[in-house]
């Protein structure tokens, strides 16, 4: 006789269950990559040899050369003109950085979620914080929003599959790990021990993904880029585009030290791109505001 013939079907189908899953062994998350990555702005295939050769030559008109040798300076420039073909030319555009005040795009993203998904309230205050926090670059605003978040929470939102702007196997991306305060960090990120780090790369995929209208919904996405207009600092890419007419910027910068960090999504009519810059050098200000201009050039005109 079958051991089981004397039982319940139901009984027989639960045990059943319960010993694949026992013989299947404990469920463990895959690393990002290695999950469903988000079918927007997924750029592995958009790298084009001729913006690359461009923007290299720039590089060397400059004579920056020598920087990004020796891994004080990062390039991502994205260009969107094309909606279905975007065009990538990057230099150190996967090494981590620290980038000071840039990665407060991250904190962003996560009132936007949670406003979303409905756990965060947001009120005139709030608001308010999350506008200094971006145009203004305001501290005490940004870590107000960051506890209304929750630290470790916008990791995980960081880390997910859904948005996938962090991941340790393809060498880091946007991490906040610590207030803008003499608060110690919380969390370090796990490759350099950043406390606010990011990639050019990875911060190139979070304003294609505003740009499209397919960070988080289209009425937080709005938000987002109300926040991120009207930039209220005059230094770097603003400073070095202010010639430039009829361009729409949003952009978020960081300095502390010598630790220089700009990014912005500019659009004019029909085009738009993508610039994003790490330096660690005292003079990587006026690198910043120096490459505007010629990029601009050549993401709106072509190489």
């Amino acid at each position: 006789m079958p051991v089981f013939s004397f039982l319940p079907n139901w009984l027989v189908l639960a045990v059943g269950l319960l010993s694949t899953s026992a013989l299947a062994g404990p469920t463990v998350l895959a690393p990002a990559s290695q999950r469903q990555a988000p079918s927007h702005c997924e750029l592995e295939q958009a790298t084009d040899p001729r913006l690359q050769q461009s923007l290299e030559g720039l590089i060397d008109d400059l004579g920056l050369r020598e920087a990004t040798e020796r891994g004080d300076l990062a390039l991502s420039l994205l260009v969107l003109s094309d909606r279905d073909h975007p065009r990538l030319a990057q230099i150190n555009g996967d090494e981590m950085l620290y980038a000071a005040s840039l990665p407060k795009i991250a904190i962003l993203l996560g009132a936007a979620v949670g406003m979303e998904e409905g756990w965060l309230k947001p009120d005139r205050r709030l608001r308010q914080d999350i506008q200094d926090m971006i145009r203004f670059s305001c501290n005490d605003c940004a870590n107000r929003v960051l506890d209304a978040v929750g630290g470790e929470r916008l990791l995980k939102v960081l880390q997910s599959p859904k948005y996938a702007f962090y991941d340790p196997s393809e060498g880091g991306g946007l991490w906040m790990g610590k207030p803008y305060s003499k608060a110690p960090a919380y969390h370090r990120d796990p490759i350099k021990g950043l406390s606010h780090g990011a990639t050019t790369y990875q911060v190139a995929r979070f304003y294609c993904r505003l740009h499209k209208g397919k960070l988080v919904s289209p009425r937080q996405d709005r938000m987002m880029l109300q926040a991120l207009g009207h930039p209220g600092i005059n230094h770097k890419f603003v400073k070095g585009l202010a010639r430039e007419k009829g361009l729409e910027l949003f952009r978020k910068s960081g300095t502390w030290q010598a630790f220089h960090a700009d990014s912005a999504l500019v659009r004019r009519g029909n085009e738009a791109y993508v610039l994003v810059a790490l330096s660690r050098d005292r003079d990587g200000s006026d690198w910043l505001e120096q490459l505007a201009e010629p990029i601009n050039a050549l993401a709106l005109k072509g190489p």
